[in-house]
């Protein structure tokens, strides 16, 4: 009679997981709205909108790419079944913190510019006469800083979770004393 037993496997760290998914997504939304609804007109200057820059619009789309992704992937980590598929979390984990960076980093120039100017090309701050607009904008790419720490986070989780599943390197040397005998062996066939 043979019994069979059937493993489950642990998935450490499941919950800090889950907690990190789920605050990804009202920072993203958060920083989506904040950006997307900004605009402000000024008698003099005229109306600035977060469409007339490309940083600007750039943040809004990938605040709703990683929001998108954070629900579709607390959907399938709800899935025992997909518990195969951590390669493929860890792969989009690690782009959503990349399109983070890549897009965090744009607006956070494009908002220092805007309050600091560049001198040498003779870009004066526009902060003074729009003083809303950079106030959102700031607190837009603050809302993305905090989801990109989130991704962060997730990356490194789900990094554990897949190279927890492999050896270290030099796990299976010999360490008997038959390697002398191993190696004698070895040279006599050459």
């Amino acid at each position: 009679m043979t019994t069979t037993t059937t493993t489950t496997r642990k998935r450490p760290l499941t919950v800090p997981e889950m907690a990190l998914r789920v605050c990804v997504i009202p920072l993203a939304l958060a920083s989506l709205w904040e950006m997307a609804t900004n605009k402000q007109a000024d008698d003099t200057y005229g109306e600035i909108s977060f469409s007339n820059l490309s940083g600007f619009k750039y943040l809004v789309f990938i605040n709703a790419v990683t929001a998108a992704y954070s629900v579709v992937s607390i959907l399938m980590s709800s899935f025992k079944s997909l518990a195969r598929y951590d390669w493929l979390i860890f792969l989009l984990d690690q782009a959503a913190a990349y399109l983070l960076v890549t897009s965090c980093s744009a607006a956070a120039e494009l908002v220092y510019l805007a309050r600091e100017g560049d001198r040498e090309v003779s870009w004066g701050e526009v902060c003074s006469y729009f003083g809303w607009f950079c106030g959102r904008a700031t607190v837009s790419v603050a809302l993305q800083a905090a989801a990109l720490l989130c991704f962060v986070a997730l990356s490194l989780v789900s990094a554990f979770r897949v190279f927890r599943e492999f050896d270290a390197p030099g796990a299976h040397v010999d360490c008997s004393g038959d390697s002398d005998s191993k190696q004698a062996q070895e040279q006599g066939r050459r």
